[in-house]
């Protein structure tokens, strides 16, 4: 009897202690990895949320309908005109710095700069952590011209950017028709940095 009474007040050794110590270090590792690399996708969600908005806005402006700005004479027609947007002048925000592991608050204003981001009608009012640009290499409704929408951004702020690419080229079906089409997925390098 008085071996059992000795053993039930032992309770527990260092050895078991220091496993019981190490697991709980590994799970949490493991936690914080999960969640950083949950918190970084998550963010990289506005950029491909964001690029395919603009890449929809790309077609909406490239689909509408057009004509020229002259009087037309009595009983004759006019063609309907189609292109892409023209290039944005310049990046939202114009500086990486002011995205580097922060949100940027952008201004109306910003998306109202050229004639680019005013043609798709694109605007973001809420704060963003990627640098929103567009690009087109042509206006003319000719086979080949393409549009690229890029953001790019440093969410940890190591310097290193992650950039996300998502494209459109105008291309003749085979029946002539010119159709602008989409590329079947968002190109990413470094989505999380």
């Amino acid at each position: 009897m008085r071996i059992q009474h000795k053993l039930r007040a032992r309770g527990f050794t260092l050895v078991e202690l220091m496993i019981v110590v190490a697991i709980i270090g590994v799970l949490s590792a493991l936690a914080i990895y999960g969640v950083r690399k949950y918190l970084a996708n998550a963010k990289a969600a506005e950029a491909r949320t964001a690029l395919g908005r603009i890449a929809k806005d790309a077609v909406n402006a490239y689909e509408r309908e057009t004509h020229t700005q002259a009087v037309l004479p009595v009983g004759t027609t006019a063609g309907i005109l189609r292109g892409l947007c023209p290039s944005a002048n310049k990046s939202v925000p114009d500086d990486k710095a002011k995205i580097a592991s922060k949100k940027y608050q952008s201004s109306p204003s910003e998306w109202k700069d050229g004639k680019g981001w005013q043609c798709l009608q694109f605007t973001m009012s809420d704060p963003q952590y990627f640098m929103y640009n567009y690009r087109s290499t042509g206006t003319q409704n000719a086979t080949g011209d393409a549009f690229f929408a890029t953001a790019q951004g440093d969410l940890d702020g190591d310097g290193i950017v992650s950039t996300f690419t998502f494209n459109g080229k105008i291309q003749a079906d085979t029946d002539g028709t010119k159709v602008l089409t989409l590329a079947d997925q968002i190109r990413e390098d470094s989505p999380q940095e």
